[in-house]
Formats: structure tokens, sequence, C-alpha cells
């Protein structure tokens, strides 16, 4: 299996140098990882486990 680089618009870096995938790249992952991402587009709740949102955005 190989990785597939980054797009630009996948993901940028937070203030303290974190890498942080965008909305963009979730959607094109395909699914949630559940782990609580700060654009999560599937509604994941890393404090309860359980999905906020019914759909993810298309």
């Amino acid at each position: 299996m190989f990785k597939k680089e980054l797009d630009p618009e996948d993901f940028y870096y937070s203030p303290e140098g974190y890498i942080v995938f965008t909305e963009k790249y979730h959607l094109k992952r395909g699914h949630c990882c559940k782990s609580g991402c700060k654009h999560c587009p599937y509604g994941f709740d890393k404090k309860t486990g359980n999905f906020i949102k019914d759909n993810p955005k298309k």
C-alpha cells in the first residue's frame, strides 16, 4: 500500500505546527476515523463517541 500525496487544500498547519485536515480532505477520504477531528464532516463527537449529524456533507 502506498500513501497518496496531500493536496494543499487538504490541510493547513495550526499555530502549534500540527497538520489539521480540512473537511474537503475528510470527504475525499470517505470515512470517519473517530478521532474527533476539528473539521469532521461526519459529525463524530469524541466526548460521547456518537455521531451528531445524520449524513456527511456532499
